[in-house]
């Protein structure tokens, strides 16, 4: 038995568990936004942080990574635990499809599992909702917590997305509106600006990763 899990946020550049097998590729129906809150990583309760989730969107695909985790059902539990508490504030389980490179018409895994959030202020006390571009980019380049900048996330993500060659427009826009409110001069062709700034630079984030230990209680961790 094997499971497979789809990486579309924070996953694609530190997953931080130990998998068997890291696939490019990406799921059809999903557009990523910065719609989710983060209160006690990048952000806290009276500052949250935005980091990415992913919400239904017919003819959208989302490139990502997907992670293959097998080795016997010790391993594949210690994963899952792994992930549910990292992914704590994503309330979702859902199991789709995922295609590589130059296949669109048939998917290359089926059943592979993605974390999202339910996109009700309501029910999920983390969901924030969209707002404008500038607002959005106030809050990320301002907001911090135990473990880091809400700026370093948006760019450690663009980052991500260049290095697998699939850059994402929404990213790279709001990155640059980021870089804006930090007074960071964007020049050049429109390709260039996407590698603009100091912090786009950082390979690694605040959090070393975590090699399936245990963990005391529940913690939330960028997605």
């Amino acid at each position: 038995m094997v499971f497979w899990v789809f990486g579309y946020g924070s996953l694609v550049w530190n997953p931080g568990f130990e998998y068997d097998e890291k696939i490019v590729g990406f799921i059809k129906g999903y557009k990523r936004v910065f719609n989710l809150a983060c209160i006690d990583h990048r952000g806290t309760p009276e500052h949250p942080a935005r980091t990415c989730t992913l919400e239904p969107n017919d003819g959208a695909i989302c490139w990502g990574a997907a992670y293959c985790v097998g080795g016997g059902l010790e391993k594949e539990r210690a994963a899952m635990e792994y992930l549910e508490r990292r992914e704590c504030e994503y309330d979702q389980k859902t199991l789709v499809d995922f295609f590589k490179d130059g296949d669109t018409i048939q998917p290359a895994i089926t059943g592979v599992i993605v974390f999202t959030s339910t996109q009700d202020k309501e029910s999920n006390k983390y969901y924030l909702g969209p707002a404008p571009l500038e607002d959005m980019a106030k809050q990320i380049a301002t907001a911090f917590g135990p473990c880091g900048n809400n700026r370093d996330y948006i760019f450690l993500l663009e980052k991500a997305m260049f290095d697998i060659g699939h850059e994402d427009d929404y990213v790279i826009k709001l990155a640059n509106e980021v870089r804006k409110v930090l007074g960071i001069v964007v020049v050049g062709t429109p390709k260039e600006k996407r590698l603009v700034g100091p912090s786009h630079i950082i390979l690694q984030t605040h959090i070393p990763p975590l090699h399936l230990r245990p963990l005391p209680e529940a913690v939330a961790m960028d997605y």
